[in-house]
């Protein structure tokens, strides 16, 4: 999966905390009584035709009482600023104007990786500019992450390793990412789903994950054990449509793969001789592992 696509199912699954987060100048004016829903791609590019240029989802702030009008957030991920288009972003928000009728909209670029990149465009003549064009810039690596370490904004937690940082922190940063993840989001489903952004973007080595173990056993525990509440859940809702479908096997493959993402987040890289164990285990003998991997030491205490 592409880092544009990470970063567009983050905003379709936080809307509202993106707009906080990348946007906050524009956010202050959003209140309990919006509601904001994303503007379908399809949607656009059948009534933009060849106009059309894909970026992320644009998200449409709306009050449902009338007493303010509609605003338009159109937040892109750009991943190298060495690429980014002001040119194809200024198209972009002004054929989203006249689609939807509406000069309210709020350009935003959230860049993952450092570097330089124009922040405005002016096109004019001698004597006058007649087009200024602007857009709300968040350069994650020149946030600091310390300073959203106790947030209550879910994607500013999940991007504390996009931030800036010092290399001693690094660990930290990935714990307290974590943490949020776990305090904020009560989905199993997407706190599996955000646990794997969180480790793409810090990206231990198997020594740091050693350390990490060693240092933070809370925050090991806290995921293991929503790991082991996914692992119920899918068993408990794979076996009831396992009965109507016929398709208990499915029902091991997936509980294989959580034992596997369980283990690998407890002990680290697996060699494969027991990844080869887990896949061809049965039912009742990956329920067992899971059980024991909150008070084993060792990937042999598990198997034993």
């Amino acid at each position: 999966m592409t880092h544009d696509q990470n970063f567009k199912n983050l905003i379709l699954d936080y809307p509202g905390e993106s707009i906080a987060l990348f946007a906050a100048v524009e956010a202050r004016a959003i209140d309990a009584e919006a509601r904001v829903t994303p503007v379908r791609q399809e949607q656009l590019q059948e009534r933009l035709g060849e106009r059309f240029r894909e970026l992320d989802v644009p998200l449409l702030v709306e009050w449902p009482d009338g007493r303010r009008e509609a605003m338009l957030f159109v937040i892109e991920e750009e991943t190298e600023p060495a690429r980014f288009s002001i040119h194809r972003l200024a198209h972009y928000c002004l054929d989203l104007s006249e689609l939807l009728e509406t000069q309210r909209v709020v350009p935003v670029v959230v860049f993952l990786h450092a570097g330089d990149f124009p922040e405005q465009l002016t096109l004019g003549g001698d004597t006058a500019a007649y087009l200024d064009f602007r857009f709300l810039a968040y350069p994650l690596r020149r946030i600091p992450a310390r300073e959203h370490f106790q947030s209550g904004n879910l994607v500013a937690r999940l991007n504390l390793p996009n931030m800036a940082y010092a290399p001693e922190e690094k660990l930290e940063v990935y714990a307290r990412a974590v943490r949020g993840l776990a305090d904020l989001e009560p989905d199993p489903e997407r706190q599996l789903k955000y646990l794997d952004f969180i480790d793409i973007y810090a990206a231990l080595d198997e020594n740091e994950r050693i350390v990490y173990r060693q240092r933070y056993p809370e925050e090991v525990a806290e995921m293991t054990r929503f790991a082991e509440r996914f692992l119920e859940k899918g068993r408990e809702e794979g076996l009831e449509q396992g009965l109507e479908r016929g398709v208990k096997r499915g029902i091991r493959q997936g509980e294989a793969q959580m034992l596997l993402r369980q283990l690998s987040l407890r002990f680290g890289n697996l060699p494969q001789s027991a990844r080869d164990q887990v896949e061809s285990a049965d039912a009742d003998a990956l329920l067992q592992w899971s059980e024991r991997i909150l008070t084993a030491s060792t990937l042999d205490e598990v198997f034993r």
